[in-house]
């Protein structure tokens, strides 16, 4: 079975008031570390990209991925996701959807929600982490329709919420990853990174 990653990475970062996706965390570009472990367990990785686009690009120069541009990234997630889902090669049979701007996430949450999905067959399988639903999220291929469908900023949260029956859970008994809205969110990961140092 073919297992794609879609990096969702063409927010406009209003709330951190540049683009936060190329500063640096330890070193590293905060979108390059959310899409390497994406990369390491998945057959193909797309990143959607959209606000500064040619910003992005840069940062992911030289890793193994497809670029996918969202012209309405200004309009929602959803955008991003119609974008990512229109482009997957047709023996893609699930994808993984994770966020440029959550660098936390190790490579054994996808494999995890990968493992979960081959066990039960279920077309959704989502991460919670005490409790709450979080990335990754996986997809299966008859759920694309759904996704290519889907309007606004709430991505496919309500799909999620449609069809309990449709939808499986790997549970994580710890916080949720933190995802980097703000210059302040970014400063307590850098300073999780020097204090592991």
């Amino acid at each position: 079975m073919t297992i794609a990653g879609l990096l969702l990475a063409a927010g406009g970062a209003r709330r951190f008031g540049s683009q936060k996706l190329v500063a640096p965390l330890g070193g590293v570009p905060l979108v390059r570390q959310a899409a390497a472990p994406l990369i390491a367990v998945m057959d193909a990785t797309f990143v959607v990209v959209g606000h500064e686009a040619a910003a992005v690009r840069d940062a992911l120069t030289g890793l193994p991925v497809a670029f996918v541009i969202n012209h309405a990234w200004s309009e929602g997630l959803s955008t991003s996701l119609r974008a990512g889902v229109a482009v997957l090669p047709a023996d893609v049979d699930a994808v993984v959807i994770a966020l440029g701007d959550q660098p936390a996430l190790a490579a054994g949450a996808f494999d995890a929600v990968i493992h979960e999905w081959r066990a039960t067959q279920r077309p959704i399988v989502v991460t919670r982490y005490d409790g709450t639903r979080g990335h990754p999220v996986l997809f299966a291929r008859e759920m694309f329709g759904e996704l290519a469908a889907l309007e606004g900023d709430a991505g496919a949260r309500h799909l999620v919420e449609r069809s309990a029956e449709r939808v499986a859970y790997v549970d994580v008994s710890s916080p949720m990853p933190l995802d980097v809205d703000t210059s302040a969110d970014l400063a307590r990961l850098r300073g999780g990174i020097d204090g592991a140092r």
